[in-house]
């Protein structure tokens, strides 16, 4: 028979136990609890006893699950300053008129969302009265990702300041001409309002996170004290599903990054029904923001639930609220108050007399009505419990409900999402909850009014005292005027100029040497922000560690293995370098926040973030687009790029379509540059467009993405040729002539025209000279270093066309006159350079690297491709071959040589 009072094996331990009595005893009186008050007071001892242990600083596991219950009681809340009833009207006239404006522009079928707002309209309010700092104080103020379903709210509010007109919000979606609001959050559509589009849903948590450590970053170099700038992200539950949601909570608090909040509204509900049907989403995220090391801040329950607390003397209602699924409350939403009494307090004697106490209205009152995210008193708990935290970023949990204030049609119903508008009687009864002074007759021909108090009225001269007093309106985007960054000395790109002579210099090293000698200038050196996410070694920039430093805000608090060496791994608190490890993501977010970083802060940064070219478009294409969307700038760099170039990494590291993702996003200036030279020349001028003086109607809110290689080959030295630099930036350039080369064609030699870019370009010269020694053709090679801005520039000109105006595109111009046919090649799908092929007047002709990649040697990759210097020849002879210029034996003659 096993003895009871034998140690089990759970309960063995590492750690000797050096008093065995005492620890008897503390179990004892467990058990001796248990059984005289039950298992769940219990569970509440231990609860509170863990708490108090963390609140002195005991090293305990945490808790990561707390009752459903507001973590700050109502006898802890602080009192709300300013005029509560004057903010429930304002927030009155933003409900309706976010309701208005949404329901009048249904008749144009342009959708829109109501429900949304209706549950979050205190968590909005509530920052916009007492906490969010705006930016006419020092520039920067604080930071507001605005959940993008949110915003017709946002704009109500925008109405009521007296900063959007009727007519904007009757454009709510119209944007075409000219005086229309953009669906979501969106900087390049609304600049001077939006900072960051949010609508691509995990993507707002994902940058506020790294936002708010750029901000640290900023500080910690000396470069803007950002101390007075709060994060705050307002977040759906169903959201918090996206991977990219939670994929930073650990960086979050490691680095304790107490100036940001994340404030979740909790209303059950995502687009198509419950967000956690038959569990409960609070539960899931309290847990998991704890486990990260978060501050987690419930507040779920509105003060109409304190009487039913005071009641709860057993602990039943607690544990009925740990029970019932999200999708249960819900359905307690539509239901009268005879069937929550069977559902919610039959099961339980203790709930069954607690029911009894308790009138039918107050059941509805709370069930109903009542939820934490609901009230200013609760919400202002909250907030201020968050800005006051120290050590960890906080998070808000609040309860509410969909379509609150909306009318039984949509509260709480699964459909909610895709509802767009309300009736005339429904905005009548809506009305009259609000107590709002709008009469029948204003009801025009069954038109839903707009709402005002009148611009000098009592609401509107608070609201607008409230954000003078916190530094001005919000959300705002700000572009304060800053002088034009200098140009850095000319000595650093022109270093390339003259090749490498006989030394093998990858392109990948050779931007890294350039970054190397353009972060010692003394005016601009300091604001790079390079980035990498843990292959730093690899593109050869281990030598940058002991000279700038890797940010860390602990700065460096061990002796690294390596610190004998030259190169040794450095961290420090003003650190210049973020490594972030195996995260694109995260290194997107901390491009985006450094690339804005001259209209979130007033500070010109030049980010460029380094990669894997495989691992960024194909990867974070979704981030690269809210980088324009955010109107960032920088350059970002895809190294060991190309899809033949990655000796043996085979299909998964081959990147041989970037390029082509490149080119959908309007604000990314692709480049495929083949040489040194041209790496210094474009980003010499992405520099003086993106940061200094612009040419007239140059789009400075852009950003460059050049493709660099690891293969280690000979760098020429730039050719005296007339307007090249405007050819490496504009996309196209003759890089030699066949007489240039050094090759004497017989006359009247069959002529053709070889486009390479990137590394393609080497294949080219040397099937340059196997068409003169072997095959008795000349030709010559042009360096297209930017298909896309070559497609680019001649969209323009079709456009130019339809309005009247002639305009040759500069494809066009660069080869007016060449002889022969055309053949491009790259390491890159066909499609890349195919882009150009309608503007180009000669017969025209590709190769590229499609399909998926392989492992091999590079030789062995580019012949299974067909893109090697002899399949250049096959191709090029066929080419000519069909025009009748050489003969068509020759091509058969030539696969055969060379074992095609």
């Amino acid at each position: 028979m096993t003895d009871p009072n034998a140690i089990q094996p759970s309960e063995l331990d590492q750690l000797p136990d050096r008093d065995p009595e005492e620890t008897a005893e503390w179990q004892a009186s467990l058990d001796a609890v248990t059984k005289a008050a039950g298992p769940h007071r219990a569970a509440y001892l231990m609860r509170r006893t863990l708490e108090r242990a963390e609140g002195a600083g005991i090293a305990l596991p945490k808790l990561l699950e707390t009752d459903y219950v507001n973590s700050i009681p109502t006898s802890a809340e602080p009192a709300v300053p300013g005029d509560e009833a004057m903010e429930q009207r304002i927030t009155a006239w933003n409900r309706w008129n976010a309701a208005a404006m949404v329901t009048r522009g249904s008749k144009y079928g342009v959708g829109g969302h109501i429900a949304t707002f209706a549950s979050a309209a205190w968590l909005y309010e509530t920052g916009f009265n007492h906490f969010f700092k705006g930016k006419e104080a020092d520039g920067s103020g604080d930071q507001l990702y605005i959940q993008g379903h949110a915003s017709p709210g946002i704009y109500a509010r925008a109405f009521l300041d007296g900063r959007l007109n009727e007519e904007q919000l009757d454009n709510f979606r119209r944007e075409a001409g000219g005086n229309g609001l953009p669906s979501y959050p969106h900087p390049r559509r609304l600049p001077w309002l939006w900072e960051f589009p949010t609508v691509s849903m995990g993507l707002g948590p994902l940058s506020a996170i790294y936002q708010a450590r750029f901000n640290r970053y900023l500080a910690n170099r000396g470069i803007k004290d950002t101390a007075g700038s709060h994060v705050w992200a307002f977040l759906g539950d169903g959201e918090m599903d996206e991977p990219e949601s939670t994929a930073a909570l650990a960086l979050a608090a490691r680095e304790e990054l107490d100036n940001l909040t994340f404030v979740i509204n909790c209303n059950l509900q995502r687009l198509d029904g419950p967000v956690r049907a038959n569990f409960k989403i609070v539960q899931e995220l309290e847990a998991q923001f704890r486990g990260a090391g978060w501050n987690v801040v419930k507040t779920l329950w509105g003060t109409a639930w304190d009487e039913l607390f005071q009641l709860d003397t057993t602990g039943a209602l607690v544990r009925r609220l740990r029970q019932v699924p999200d999708a249960q409350i819900q359905t307690y939403q539509t239901r009268d108050a005879a069937y929550i009494r069977q559902d919610f307090f039959g099961g339980d004697p203790a709930l069954v007399e607690m029911a009894k106490l308790l009138s039918d209205d107050k059941i509805l009152e709370c069930f109903h009505l009542s939820r934490g995210g609901h009230e200013a008193r609760k919400v202002f708990a909250a907030y201020k419990a968050a800005v006051e935290h120290k050590g960890a970023p906080t998070v808000i949990l609040a309860q509410t409900v969909k379509g609150h204030t909306l009318g039984e049609g949509f509260a709480s119903k699964n459909a909610n999402h895709q509802m767009k508008k309300l009736s005339v009687d429904e905005f009548k009864n809506m009305r009259d909850l609000l107590e709002l002074p709008i009469k029948d007759s204003d009801f025009v021909d069954g038109v839903v009014p707009y709402g005002h108090p009148g611009a000098d009225s009592p609401e509107v001269r608070y609201l607008q005292e409230r954000r003078a007093a916190l530094g001005g309106p919000a959300p705002a985007r700000r572009v304060h005027p800053v002088a034009p960054l200098p140009a850095p000395a000319d000595k650093a790109f022109a270093s390339f100029d003259k090749g490498s002579g006989s030394q093998n210099v990858a392109t990948t090293m050779a931007f890294v040497r350039l970054v190397k000698d353009l972060v010692r200038d003394k005016e601009t050196g300091k604001r790079w922000v390079p980035i990498v996410p843990d292959e730093a070694r690899t593109f050869g920039m281990e030598s940058l560690f002991p000279s700038l430093g890797i940010y860390s805000p602990k700065g460096q608090t061990y002796e690294p293995v390596d610190r004998d060496q030259l190169m040794y791994y450095k961290e420090a608190q003003n650190g210049q370098i973020l490594n972030e490890g195996i995260t694109e993501a995260g290194s997107m977010a901390d491009f985006i926040a450094a690339s804005t970083s001259y209209a979130t802060h007033g500070e010109a940064m030049i980010p460029f973030y380094i990669f894997y070219s495989m691992f960024g478009w194909q990867r974070t294409a979704d981030q690269m687009w809210q980088l324009g969307d955010q109107l960032g700038r920088g350059f970002l760099v895809g190294a060991t790029a190309g899809r033949t170039t990655l000796t043996g990494e085979g299909l998964q590291h081959a990147d041989g379509h970037s390029p082509v993702i490149a080119a959908t996003n309007p604000a990314a200036l692709s480049y495929d540059p083949a040489f040194a030279y041209e790496v210094a020349a474009i980003v010499k001028d992405g520099l003086r467009r993106m940061y200094g003086e612009a040419a007239p109607g140059e789009d400075q809110n852009v950003f460059y993405y050049l493709t660099v290689y690891n293969e280690p080959l000979p760098q020429p030295a730039k050719p005296s040729v007339d307007g090249i630099d405007e050819g490496i930036v504009k996309g196209l350039y003759r890089f030699n002539t066949a007489e240039s080369a050094g090759i004497t064609p017989a006359a009247n030699a069959p002529r053709i025209q070889l486009l390479g870019s990137g590394t393609a370009i080497h294949w080219a010269l040397k099937a340059q000279q196997l068409l003169a020694e072997e095959w008795g053709v000349a030709a010559d090679v042009w360096s297209a270093t930017s298909w896309s801005e070559l497609r680019r520039d001649a969209l323009e000109a079709d456009e130019a066309l339809l309005r009247g105006e002639e305009r040759v595109p500069f494809v066009r111009q660069a080869l007016q006159g060449a002889e022969g046919p055309v053949l491009a090649v790259s390491d890159y799908m066909r499609q890349v350079p195919d882009q150009i092929a309608q503007w180009v007047e000669q017969d025209w002709s590709s190769l590229g690297a499609d399909g998926f990649g392989l492992s091999d040697t590079r030789e062995a990759a580019r012949r299974h491709f067909g893109v090697d210097a002899e399949s250049i020849v096959v191709a090029a002879l066929a080419q000519l071959a069909g025009r009748g210029e050489v003969k068509a034996a020759s091509v058969k003659e030539a696969r055969e040589k060379y074992g095609l």
